[in-house]
């Protein structure tokens, strides 16, 4: 790796760590320190061949969920605390009432009191929540990542294909498969939408260890994946698609005791000069369409 990549590494990880203490009103020595671990097993795993690897890597740093949960749990034990001494403070005033005459106006008042501590403590409770819930969002906007497949999003597509249709002078061939998942409505239908999220990981998992780590893999959204392979011919790259479809309908998915069975539908094209991201994509679904309506699980090319 080159010095100036690993510059940019250590910038980006300075800049991430600077502005996460700073957006944290009580930011530890702790959570510091689970950031550099985080970060040493994300470069260490790096591939130092991939060009993407550093981008991946970058993206990877502003991936906080982990964080996230942390503070979710924090807040709440410590909410959960609240109302513990609130439960303690209540049977003590009913203790208090039991071993004396009962004075109406004075119990009034103490479960009044007790009333505002704890819509106080639902308030703070729910403001804690919006505001984790606003944090997830933002870093599901700015990241590269998928949060559930773990792959590329469509964000990191379209800033990559944008750069690589830039480039007119590309010394080989990239191809663009889009894949869709054949019938993802009715098995969300039948077994429910957990299953679903399951079935995209599954898939997400087999295409990962079945492409070179010069290839990308993005989900476009929904049940949709495009997968970039760069340097094979127009056959060999049919190969592949053609090999991925027979993993994915041979390998079953064991949800909830039953076997799923599932197949996807491949669009194949090919990079060319004069090609935009958006001319690129439409070719290639237009070809997945081609897929779908002659039967599915299968594999068409429209290439110019």
């Amino acid at each position: 790796m080159k010095k100036k990549d690993l510059k940019a590494l250590v910038e980006q990880i300075y800049e991430n760590l600077i502005e996460r203490i700073d957006a944290d009103k009580k930011a530890t020595k702790a959570q510091v320190i689970n950031y550099l671990k985080d970060a040493i097993d994300i470069v260490a795993n790096m591939n130092e061949e991939d060009i993407d690897s550093i981008e991946h890597a970058k993206s990877a740093f502003n991936n906080s969920y982990k964080e996230l949960v942390n503070q979710s749990i924090t807040s709440y034990v410590d909410t959960n605390e609240k109302f513990g001494e609130l439960a303690l403070l209540q049977g003590k005033t009913l203790q208090d009432c039991n071993s004396k005459k009962i004075d109406l106006e004075t119990l009034t008042s103490k479960f009044n009191e007790i009333q505002s501590h704890m819509i106080d403590e639902v308030k703070k409770a729910n403001n804690i929540i919006s505001e984790l819930t606003q944090k997830v969002k933002t870093l599901e906007q700015t990241s590269n990542l998928d949060p559930l497949t773990k792959v590329f999003n469509r964000r990191a597509l379209s800033a990559y294909l944008t750069e690589v249709c830039a480039n007119k002078e590309i010394p080989y061939h990239m191809h663009v498969l889009m894949m869709d998942v054949d019938n993802f409505k009715k098995i969300n239908d039948t077994y429910g939408h957990i299953s679903g999220d399951k079935i995209l990981i599954f898939i997400s998992n087999i295409i990962r260890k079945t492409l070179r780590d010069g290839d990308k893999i993005f989900r476009f959204g929904g049940e949709e994946f495009t997968i970039i392979i760069n340097r094979n011919s127009d056959e060999q790259c049919e190969l592949i698609a053609n090999r991925l479809l027979r993993l994915i309908s041979s390998n079953k998915l064991i949800y909830m005791g039953e076997k799923i069975s599932v197949t996807a539908s491949i669009g194949l094209t090919k990079l060319s000069p004069t090609d935009t991201p958006d001319s690129l994509l439409s070719r290639a679904d237009k070809a997945l369409y081609a897929s779908k309506h002659n039967g599915k699980n299968m594999v068409s090319k429209v290439i110019e």
